[in-house]
């Protein structure tokens, strides 16, 4: 989530010990994706350091167990649920939304399982579904109704916009690598609750990313003005400047909205002294 090797001397001092990589990228955004508590849940324990290494007001958005979401396929979460929900327990405010990534094969067919599923989870947190099958983008009825189960639970739809990505063949070995992995998915840009997400895919050249996510600067400065709270994630291909690329996205907005709070100011990058 924040050690990408890439970023190690660059935006987070090298070497640091694992431990307090975190608290280093918590001073260039102040949201992250939790993307690898989709693979495993991690300990009590590893999570209270992730809290100690944030400010109560930092955004995880945690992604459910794969055992949930593609092995169980919300149809019986069982013990991988109740296991997840105890070990995030020390994030406290910090677990700004769980995200219920569906696979590309759970299609408008299977709405009622994901209903009946999110009517059974706590009200103490709040959700977020992304999903992948086209069937939700292409057909109106299909969208209309997974509004409606989302609105029911209070719950937000993820876009990831890869839009800008797929708009001309790669021309990098990251980008050729994504190119076969990430999804295709259509523009959308409807917010359904107060706190939005939104997931963006740009490409390693910096100014086709920046031209790819003007129109998400309007959109986040429509929201903030509206009262909304939105949550905006910042990827490349190789996601070697995304740090970087994500505080100039923050800046975007703010020249739009300026009373949006500025980011914290980033821990400088050094090497480590022994005094």
């Amino acid at each position: 989530m924040w050690t990408l090797k890439s970023w190690q001397g660059r935006f987070i001092t090298h070497p640091l010990p694992q431990h307090e990589r975190l608290r280093h990228y918590a001073s260039w955004c102040d949201a992250v994706e939790g993307n690898t508590t989709f693979y495993a849940t991690p300990t009590r324990e590893t999570v209270a350091s992730w809290a100690g290494q944030t400010d109560p007001d930092f955004r995880f958005v945690l992604k459910l167990p794969r055992a949930i979401t593609h092995e169980y396929r919300l149809a019986s979460a069982g013990e991988p649920l109740p296991a997840f929900l105890d070990a995030i327990e020390p994030l406290g405010p910090r677990a700004h939304a769980l995200w219920i990534q569906l696979p590309g094969s759970f299609a408008p067919a299977d709405l009622p399982v994901l209903e009946r599923f999110l009517r059974r989870l706590p009200v103490d947190h709040r959700y977020a579904v992304e999903v992948r099958h086209a069937g939700f983008f292409d057909d109106p009825g299909a969208s209309a109704r997974l509004e409606e189960v989302l609105a029911a639970a209070g719950a937000e739809w993820i876009p990831f916009d890869t839009t800008a990505f797929f708009a001309s063949p790669p021309t990098s070995d990251a980008e050729r690598d994504a190119w076969l992995k990430k999804p295709r998915m259509p523009l959308r840009t409807r917010a359904l609750t107060s706190r939005p997400i939104v997931r963006y895919l740009g490409r390693d050249d910096t100014g086709r990313t920046v031209e790819g996510w003007r129109r998400w600067v309007g959109i986040a400065a429509g929201w903030l003005r509206e009262g909304r709270s939105p949550t905006v994630f910042i990827h490349t291909p190789d996601n070697a400047d995304a740090p970087a690329l994500a505080r100039r996205f923050h800046d975007a907005v703010r020249a739009e909205v300026p009373d949006l709070a500025p980011l914290p100011r980033p821990v400088p990058v050094g090497p480590m002294t022994l005094f």
